[in-house]
This record gives structure tokens, sequence and C-alpha cells, in this order.
């Protein structure tokens, strides 16, 4: 069993999101360091990119204050390798396709696997381009994450056979962020790749923040992916934002296991 799949082995998983650098790699080791241990059972990780299309407002600020603070793939690396030495949950970098060409796909594979990466979630490569990523992940231990969004439809089952780790399901159609309520049919799209893949967990992100929404997807999926509102946390308080996050992982998994 993969690492990743671990993580959804003890009941329905939380799963937080960093831009990592955002402030700055320190704060990003603290808050990792944390989020495992108010109960984070996967925690992914977003190399910042100067052009991250699938993010809205909220994360493409997280990117610009990165890249301006100086953070690099390198030094994320080097913050995972730190990171490692306590954490031993799950871990699994977010970026792009450029991200990761531009460093050099075997190259940037093989030192995350042995940073301690477990996956890796590109939100600009669709299925039919997973060949230029997959196979040089596999190599190297790491689980290749797909997504599926609302527009997917006739591909899910195609899409969801040939998971790995866990299927990341869109909640909603356009780029990250926080929404007041989530209007797609998350359980139809849950049904539709158990079907296709049952031992494949899916978790479910992109719009959600509160405790109730938190609570209502996990009763659909095996996991709840939270972003946004993570990173406005650390927009508001920066790199006092520690306790603030760990006092919101807590609720929001306190929120998912009464599910």
């Amino acid at each position: 069993m993969s690492n990743i799949k671990r993580a959804f082995e003890n009941g329905k998983a939380f799963i937080p999101f960093v831009t990592c650098g955002d402030p700055d790699l320190a704060t990003t080791a603290a808050l990792v360091r944390e989020m495992a241990a108010a109960g984070a059972d996967l925690i992914e990780l977003g190399i910042p990119f100067s052009d991250p299309t699938a993010e809205g407002p909220v994360i493409q600020a997280a990117n610009l204050r990165a890249l301006t603070g100086g953070a690099t793939t390198d030094r994320i690396f080097n913050m995972v390798r730190e990171v490692r030495k306590e954490v031993s949950i799950p871990l699994a970098f977010m970026t792009y396709a450029n991200v990761v060409f531009s460093y050099g796909t075997d190259r940037f594979l093989k030192n995350a696997a042995e940073a301690g990466i477990d996956g890796l979630i590109l939100p600009d490569v669709p299925f039919e381009e997973k060949a230029d990523f997959a196979p040089v992940c596999r190599a190297h231990g790491i689980d290749c994450i797909s997504l599926i969004a609302p527009t997917s439809q006739a591909r899910v089952a195609m899409i969801a056979r040939e998971a790995k780790g866990f299927i990341y399901c869109v909640s909603s159609l356009g780029v990250t962020g926080v929404r007041s309520r989530i209007t797609t049919d998350v359980g139809a799209m849950a049904r539709a790749i158990r079907e296709a893949n049952p031992h494949t967990p899916c978790a479910v992100g992109f719009g959600i923040s509160t405790p109730a929404q938190a609570k209502e997807m996990a009763k659909i999926a095996d996991g709840v992916i939270v972003g946004s509102a993570i990173v406005k946390l650390i927009a508001q308080h920066g790199a006092d934002a520690i306790p603030y996050v760990s006092q919101y992982v807590r609720a929001m998994k306190s929120a998912i296991l009464e599910s």
C-alpha cells in the first residue's frame, strides 16, 4: 500500500494545503509540523509558480509572496528534508507542469522522493497528458494524483481506473477559493468514482472552508481538502499564523470525524 493511501486508513482524512515559502520557509516548516500534530492526515505543499492558472486570488497572492521572498524549488526540497525528521504523515507536492519540466522531470521526482514526498498533483495536466509524468513518478515511488472535475463526466471511469494514491475530486468549476455553498452534485461524482475504482480513496477539494461544509463533504467522500481558508489565515497573521492554523485544523478534523 502506498503512503498516500495510508492517510485514509483511520477514517475520513483531512488534507490541508499551504503554499511553501508564504510568508517564509521557516514558517511553512513550522506549519507542517503543527498541522500534523493537530490531526492532518496528509498535507499538500504548494510549490509557488508565477502563473498558477487553477488558483483564485488568495492562493495567487500567496504564490507571489513566496516567490518575492525567495522560495525556490531547491529550498523547498531542503525544507521538506528537515520537516521529514519529525513528520511521518504523507506529503504531496501540488504545482504546475512548467515547474517540473523546467527543473527536469526525472531530477525533480528523484529529489522529491529523496526528500520524502509521497505524491504529486499537477492541476494543469489533463489525463490525456499524464504520460509525461506518471511513469517517472512510478519509477521514483511517488503517486501521480488524478483530478476529476465536474466537467469530466464521461471520462470519470477512465480517469478513476488508473488513479494512484487518492483521487482529487474537484467540487466546483473555476479556480480555488472559499465558497459559501457547493452546488455541484459531489455525491454523484463520488459514486461514479467508486464504481470505477473501489480501491482508491477520493477526497473533495476546491471551495470548502467551514466545519459544516467539511462534515457534509466527508459524508460523501473519503477525505476533505482545504487550501484557501488556511492560506487566508496565513495572509492575515503572517509568521504568527501557526496557532490560528492549528486551531482551524483541529476544528475541521473534529467536524470530519463527526460525519
